[in-house]
């Protein structure tokens, strides 16, 4: 296998000389079966000849030695050659380093997956380790709301810390009004308000189990919220045109993203239901979409549209890779695995981006929202539209009311009878 990227049979030999040798080829063999590119072997296969060399200098004399070398190792490059760099660029020459060693590793060492990574410790692990089994146990929570809570606490946490205070001793309604307020300048109305939300429920529980002689929760104030205050955050048609241009269909990555952003702006979808379709999504014969398992707990069949359908079917002839796996969109790069909702959203944002349009919290929401938008310029009922996009609830179609112009010119230059009717 080392043959098919290394022309000079010196280097081949250095490499197979080598006492992980056999574990590189092994290495190079993996990359091979999920197309990895000439050029990360190439980089990849030198990292790895360095850190052989480095562990079995420091005593390494089996495979199951090395785990041990891997920080010591990235430690070690970093100082002889990450002198002048940036903190951003030491990280990614870090993650550089270590991903080939950690990647070979899990490949020949079958238990070195779940051990060589060990996941952060909760938020005030020391001073409540019984937070999060409260939430889990007590409280019923999901795994998607335990992490929000481990997102905001770690924060509060670090702001504590940064305070040189205790992580208990040092609460007070000054401290969290402060750290509220630092919040506020980042965060949105609704991620402001789950914020504090989990500190309310965090101090709860502290002054229940006695860790805190008082209870501050009512000291921390939501932020007044509105629900109808704010437009939905869509675009304008002719915008919808320009974001589209920029997309270079000639690529593989064009045509991929180009079929998520019409079927994004058509439908109304959200990132995680593009993220789920799959081959099966697609009934040709009678021209229909599914959309299954929405968040309104149904499924949806929409009539394909052309254009849609000439999207996707650019991408699978020439775009998508061939794989076993039924999901249709995939990374363009190796391994090549099904994107993810996230994945989908930062594509949106992307081509937001690189046509010059400016929106509040560019993704495939934006988009979402501008679909719902055009359906209500073209004076759909709210009942249709919200059965349309999936949604659960009318009063989530409802605050596109607000976006109907003609509906309101009419009320406000009438009595808003005929509309009533």
């Amino acid at each position: 296998m080392l043959e098919r990227y290394f022309l000079r049979p010196q280097t081949i030999d250095r490499i197979r000389a080598s006492w992980v040798g056999p574990g590189i080829e092994a290495y190079v063999a993996s990359l091979t079966e999920q197309e990895y590119s000439a050029r990360s072997v190439w980089h990849r296969v030198p990292v790895l000849l360095a850190f052989g060399e480095f562990a079995r200098e420091r005593g390494a004399k089996t495979y199951e030695d090395l785990p041990a070398y891997v920080e010591p190792f990235a430690a070690d490059w970093l100082e002889s050659r990450g002198t002048g760099r940036s903190p951003e660029r030491l990280r990614r020459l870090a993650d550089e380093i270590t991903n080939p060693v950690v990647q070979m590793l899990a490949l020949l060492l079958p238990d070195y997956r779940t051990t060589r990574r060990r996941p952060r410790p909760e938020p005030f692990a020391l001073s409540a380790p019984g937070f999060f089994p409260y939430l889990r146990e007590e409280r019923g929570l999901r795994e998607t709301s335990i992490c929000l809570y481990e997102h905001h606490l770690r924060y509060f946490e670090r702001y504590l810390a940064g305070l040189g205070l205790d992580q208990l001793d040092g609460i007070s309604p000054i401290v969290l009004s402060a750290v509220v307020t630092e919040r506020s300048q980042v965060l949105s109305t609704s991620s402001l308000t789950t914020l504090c939300s989990c500190l309310r429920v965090f101090l709860r529980y502290l002054h229940r189990e006695g860790l805190l002689a008082r209870d501050f929760s009512r000291s921390v104030e939501s932020p007044q919220a509105y629900r109808l205050a704010e437009l939905p955050r869509a675009i304008s048609w002719p915008e919808v045109g320009r974001m589209l241009e920029v997309v270079e269909k000639r690529t593989v990555v064009g045509r991929r993203d180009y079929a998520i952003l019409v079927l994004l702006v058509t439908y109304g979808l959200r990132a995680h239901e593009v993220a789920a379709l799959t081959l099966d999504s697609f009934d040709w014969r009678r021209e229909r979409l599914l959309v299954p398992e929405r968040k309104a707990g149904h499924s949806t069949a929409y009539p394909l549209s052309p254009l849609v359908g000439q999207a996707i079917l650019a991408y699978l002839k020439d775009g998508r890779p061939e794989t076993e796996d039924r999901h249709l969109f995939f990374r363009v790069h190796a391994p090549y695995t099904a994107m993810s909702a996230v994945a989908v959203s930062t594509r949106a944002s992307v081509y937001l981006h690189k046509a010059g349009i400016q929106v509040g919290r560019p993704g495939s929401h934006t988009l979402r929202h501008t679909c719902i938008t055009r359906l209500v310029a073209a004076d759909f009922p709210l009942k249709t539209i919200g059965d349309y996009v999936g949604h659960r609830s009318p009063d989530s179609t409802a605050i596109y009311g607000k976006v109907a112009l003609e509906r309101l010119r009419e009320v406000a230059l009438g009595d808003g009878e005929e509309v009533l009717w």
